[in-house]
This record gives structure tokens, C-alpha cells and sequence, in this order.
């Protein structure tokens, strides 16, 4: 007996799936864009498998070399791949319209009780909770890199990417985009000797 396919979801569900996804990464994603890569990887893989592991860490370097913030290029990107410029709208609404409205009325109420301590430590409290989310994350690429390229390149390159980033100050972006080069660089050369 051979199962079937799953049937592809209609387009306004898939739709809906997207405005629901990038709803709970712009309402979870506290602390910012680093925070809410470890959830968009969550709906967008895992979740809904829009993308597979691989295809997901790709956008996420491209993503990074692009300015602004990291959440909305992805949910723009992955809304798009899965609906179109529909899908690519409602998760940029979906993604930044909730928080930017709850920003605002909190603010107003922070302002008004920023001396009580308990609102000051607040933040803190979620601080934690974001470090084994990226943690987390961080491992999942390890591994994923020392499956892909090797332990010992794996291994090397981000000794690299650690070195150039942290102790030099290079930026991330600079970083990237010298690599996705040095990637690259071996498919011109072989086109050029053709």
C-alpha cells in the first residue's frame, strides 16, 4: 500500500500560515533580529518545512549581508517563496506591524513607571532565555558545517570567522561576503578556462 502526497495547501491558507508563523516570531523574537532567527527557523523548517536546513542557512548569510533588520528580510524572502508578493506582504505586516503597536503603548507606560525596579529588571530577566536560544542555534550550525565541510574546515573557518569578527572587528557582513567570493571564485575560474 503506497501512501500519497499530502495535497499542496490552497493560497489563502498558505497565507494564513504565513501571517501566523511571522506573528509568533515578531511577538516572541524579544531581545531583537538574533533572537528571532532560532524561531523563524522554527516555523519556517521545522514547523511548515517551507525549506530544508541547508536552504535556510543560506538565506539566513545572504540575509545577514543585506542591512536591515534580519527578521524582516526573512519573513519577506520565505513569504515570498511560499506565496508570492502576498505572502512577502502579510509576513513583513505580520512580522512588524504587532510589535511596532505594542512598542508604542509600552513605552508610554515604561515611561510613566521606569523608577519601580521591577520594570527595570524586567528585560534582564529575558536575557538568559535568548542566550541558550542562540546557543542552541550556534550548535545546530556547528554541526551542521562540520557535516557539510568537514570537521577540520568547518573547524578552521570559524576560528576564522571568530578571529576576523571578534578580534579584529570586521564586520559579519564583510566576513560573509568574503567568503560567498571564495566560494564562488573556482565555478568564474572554470568558466573563464572553458
Amino acid at each position: 500500500m503506497s501512501l500519497t502526497p499530502e495535497p499542496p495547501r490552497p493560497y489563502w491558507k498558505r497565507n494564513w500560515d504565513i501571517i501566523v508563523a511571522f506573528f509568533r516570531v515578531g511577538m516572541l523574537g524579544f531581545g531583537g533580529g538574533p533572537s528571532a532567527i532560532p524561531l523563524v527557523h522554527q516555523e519556517a523548517v521545522k514547523k511548515y518545512k517551507w525549506m530544508t536546513d541547508e536552504e535556510f542557512s543560506d538565506t539566513l548569510a545572504i540575509a545577514n549581508t543585506l542591512p536591515g533588520p534580519i527578521a524582516t528580510k526573512m519573513g519577506g524572502y520565505i513569504g515570498y517563496r511560499v506565496a508570492g508578493v502576498v505572502g512577502c506582504i502579510g509576513a513583513l505586516l505580520a512580522t512588524v506591524a504587532p510589535t511596532a503597536i505594542i512598542m508604542i503603548f509600552l513605552l508610554q507606560v515604561l515611561q510613566k513607571f521606569k523608577d519601580i525596579p521591577w520594570v527595570q529588571h524586567m528585560s534582564m530577566s529575558v536575557v538568559p532565555v535568548v542566550a541558550v536560544m542562540l546557543a542552541t542555534m550556534t550548535w545546530d550550525f556547528i554541526k551542521k558545517s562540520g557535516e557539510t565541510l568537514g570537521w577540520l574546515k568547518g573547524s578552521i573557518f570559524i576560528f576564522c570567522a571568530l578571529l576576523l569578527t571578534e578580534l579584529l572587528q570586521i564586520h559579519p557582513a564583510i566576513v560573509i561576503l568574503a567568503l560567498i567570493m571564495y566560494v564562488f571564485l573556482p565555478f568564474s575560474r572554470r568558466g573563464l578556462k572553458k
